[in-house]
């Protein structure tokens, strides 16, 4: 993989209630993180992440403020195969079902892996079925989260898996990520272990599937990616894998045949700090999405432009620079307790977003956590993504090389540029 050419100096986002004051959010600062989950499992038997997807209620995603909710969606007797990139490799795998946000149970009633190889397809030969504490089938208590058992299988690095469930009665989209990037694949009948898919119908989102573990000889050092849309890799190109945490797992793991990094995303795109717009606040997921990952070492925290962008879709939820500080300092502070090095990202350009996203008042606020971001003193590094996809021609607005063309986002050569920082900012 080239990685572009540097031109500047290195430098070492569940809506509960959008109507929720921010007063809350703020007195939550205080509080403990999260509600992390428990996991019976020892650090040496849980292997390590090597792929993740943040779970978001379904019934409450909107795309802004105010929007109406999402029809509601069924599947009945069809097989979804999801397919996920992992990043460091081992000789088993286990995946994580969640029915976090469901308010009833969900049947899955068989459920496989097996190498991808495009589209719908899988190698058949290396399908392997998933059990749950030895049984075949496995039933999701309303907000619970189920490991299946470990299989063995061989994975290289950046290996691409399809995970294949099969749904027999009529089951109500509850849990997913919204934003997948990935095609996912729903076809009639139990097609678990078909090479390849009748007739199947298309999404772009991830449902129930949230986390898959790997064990291999030694545990590399996880690295979370925590953040918002430009984490989860809005506008990078589909079935890619161009999200700036797929370059960097490239850029680290991918490139050696012993990874001593697996890199896994965190990012729900439309997520703040502070309060609830699309996922669960910042402040509310760190714990589960961050913290009890297993075998987390390192966390990129990059959050805070949409507590800035969405005050003007939703005045009464406006935060001060202050505010938003405070919330990342709480981040800051959790994960360096738990020991997790902590790698702070300043917020990127967006003045090239049309209003009432941008404003003036905006881009103060954005200098303003940038600026308290840039002298935190806990932090195990600053990376500066501000100063390395800013426009000099244009001083708040990204390079035109790397803007996506909305004026927030990426393109997959800025997001290749941002994990190139990364990389040599933190971890070279």
């Amino acid at each position: 993989m080239k990685y572009p050419l540097q031109h500047h100096a290195l430098r070492s986002t569940p809506l509960r209630r959008l109507a929720r004051p921010l007063a809350s959010c703020v007195l939550a600062l205080a509080l403990p993180l999260g509600c992390g989950e428990d996991d019976a499992d020892s650090p040496s038997e849980s292997g390590f992440a090597s792929w993740a997807a943040s779970p978001q209620d379904y019934a409450e995603e909107l795309p802004f403020p105010g929007a109406p909710a999402p029809e509601a969606q069924f599947f009945t007797d069809q097989t979804l195969r999801q397919i996920v990139h992992l990043s460091a490799g081992g000789s088993e795998l286990r995946v994580q079902l969640s029915n976090l946000f469901g308010a009833a149970p969900v049947n899955i009633d068989a459920a496989g892996v097996a190498f991808a190889r495009g589209g719908a397809g899988i190698d058949a030969s290396s399908h392997v079925p998933l059990t749950f504490g030895g049984a075949a089938q496995v039933t999701l208590a309303a907000g619970e989260e189920r490991w299946s058992d470990f299989v063995p299988t061989t994975l290289p690095n950046g290996a691409d898996l399809a995970v294949s469930l099969h749904f027999a009665g009529m089951t109500q989209v509850s849990t997913l990520h919204a934003l997948g990037q990935q095609t996912a694949y729903l076809a009639p009948g139990d097609a678990v272990s078909t090479a390849t898919l009748p007739d199947s119908d298309t999404r772009q989102s991830f449902y129930w599937l949230s986390r898959v573990d790997v064990r291999g000889p030694a545990a590399p050092r996880v690295i979370v990616a925590f953040g918002d849309s430009i984490t989860d890799g809005f506008n990078s190109t589909a079935d890619a894998n161009h999200r700036y945490p797929n370059y960097l797992s490239e850029r680290l793991v991918a490139q050696s045949d012993s990874a001593e990094y697996s890199v896994v995303n965190a990012g729900i795109s439309g997520n703040r700090v502070l309060s609830n717009v699309i996922g669960p606040a910042g402040l509310s997921r760190f714990q589960r999405d961050v913290l009890s990952q297993t075998g987390v070492s390192d966390v990129i925290i990059l959050l805070g432009i949409n507590d800035i962008g969405f005050s003007g879709f939703a005045p009464e939820q406006a935060a001060s620079a202050a505010q938003i500080s405070a919330g990342l300092e709480q981040l800051v502070a959790a994960a360096d307790a738990a020991g997790v090095r902590v790698h702070l990202g300043t917020l990127l350009p967006f003045a090239g977003t049309m209003a009432p996203y941008y404003s003036e008042a905006g881009e103060a606020k954005r200098q303003a956590v940038n600026a308290w971001i840039r002298d935190n003193t806990v932090a195990t590094s600053i990376v500066d993504f501000d100063e390395r996809m800013e426009d000099p021609a244009r001083p708040g607005t990204l390079l035109p090389a790397y803007d996506s063309g909305d004026g927030l986002h990426p393109n997959d050569d800025g997001y290749a540029a941002m994990a190139e920082h990364v990389a040599a900012t933190a971890f070279e």
